[in-house]
């Protein structure tokens, strides 16, 4: 018995150094350790033995069980600690390469233009004004010199929640808010970008919402001579020192006089051309002198005051001024289309 116990010892041992992974391994901690081992069955036959050889045979019995455990701990640790070894290898990483390069977003054009259009109007010592976009109708039309009933309310067909309360048709409300505020005292000097809606079937040139900027001013001794001035440094800034202006005569319920303004074409130099129809001007804004009604309804005392509007749609300056041929360009999320106005850093 005692020989068997030193012969499993030695088979056990040599079968732990030639064990190749893992689970090999355990198979021989349960093949060998286990209730059911050879060493089990060795102390089973104990009952034969006197009782001198008994304690003999139980703790050599015990010893070839702890150096046959100890063996299988030792494999045990140096394996695992290979397995770490290999991983990490297999894991590691080169600190000295270079890092991949992360893709940043840029600015949509529209964004672009809009705070192209409020840096300059701020330099010019105006502020941004902004105002709710689910209006009441007071101040999207009747403030504004437009009763309920007026004809020019059927130009701008509106999106109404309720017979008062629709989503506002341009950025003016936010004007006559402004001036209400101001309680009868200039100056006011504010533009009003936003978003604005109209019911309209969008092509490449409508859509049933835009952005919309807006400029009001009103102080003692405002001029159309300023109104014009105004202009024409925002078309200059905008679109190069090259171009010109002209004012042409229009109607707007909330402005008298009214103005439509053209810049010269920059494709023909004023020529004519496909782009301008052949007229070697393009359409770019409206404006006017602020109707005295508007003033009055706002609690200006129009003989005292008087102030100039314009309002200016930045997806058309966009176009003109990226070449863009259609407006739904700027509202379908195309990064191919938006990749074109990539930030280039200096």
């Amino acid at each position: 018995m005692q020989e068997r116990l030193q012969e499993l010892q030695a088979e056990a041992i040599a079968k732990v150094e030639a064990a190749a992974d893992l689970k090999e391994l355990n198979d021989i901690r349960v093949s060998y350790l286990g209730k059911k081992g050879p060493i089990t069955e060795v102390l089973r036959g104990m009952g034969k033995l006197s009782a001198e050889e008994r304690p003999i045979i139980g703790a050599l019995a015990n010893d070839v069980r702890e150096a046959i455990a100890e063996k299988i701990e030792s494999k045990q640790a140096t394996m695992e600690a290979a397995a770490v070894e290999a991983k990490l290898a297999a894991e590691k990483i080169d600190v000295t390469l270079p890092g991949r390069p992360v893709k940043v977003g840029n600015h949509h054009p529209l964004t672009k233009v809009i705070e192209e259009i409020e840096d300059l109007f701020i330099g010019m010592g105006y502020q941004v004004a902004e105002g709710p976009e689910v209006e009441k109708d007071y101040y999207n039309f009747e403030a504004l010199n437009l009763p309920k009933g007026h004809p020019a309310r059927d130009m701008q067909d509106s999106f109404y929640i309720t017979e008062e309360i629709l989503l506002r048709t341009h950025t003016s409300p936010v004007q006559a808010r402004t001036m209400e505020k101001h309680e009868g005292k200039g100056p006011v000097k504010i533009i009003c970008p936003g978003k604005v809606y109209r019911r309209d079937n969008d092509d490449a040139t409508h859509s049933h919402q835009f952005m919309q900027i807006e400029g009001l001013v009103i102080d003692e001794n405002v001029r159309m001579s300023d109104l014009k001035g105004t202009l024409e440094v925002f078309a200059k800034k905008m679109f190069g020192e090259d171009r010109e202006i002209r004012l042409r005569p229009s109607f707007f319920p909330f402005t008298e006089p009214s103005v439509e303004m053209d810049i010269s074409c920059k494709i023909c130099g004023g020529k004519g051309c496909s782009v301008c129809k052949g007229t070697g001007w393009i359409e770019i804004l409206g404006a006017g002198m602020v109707h005295p009604n508007v003033l009055e309804m706002a609690g200006f005392d129009s003989k005292k005051y008087s102030g100039f509007a314009f309002g200016m749609g930045p997806e058309r300056i966009a176009m003109l001024k990226y070449g863009i041929d259609d407006i739904r360009h700027f509202y379908t999320n195309d990064v191919r289309f938006l990749k074109q106005f990539e930030r280039h850093e200096g």
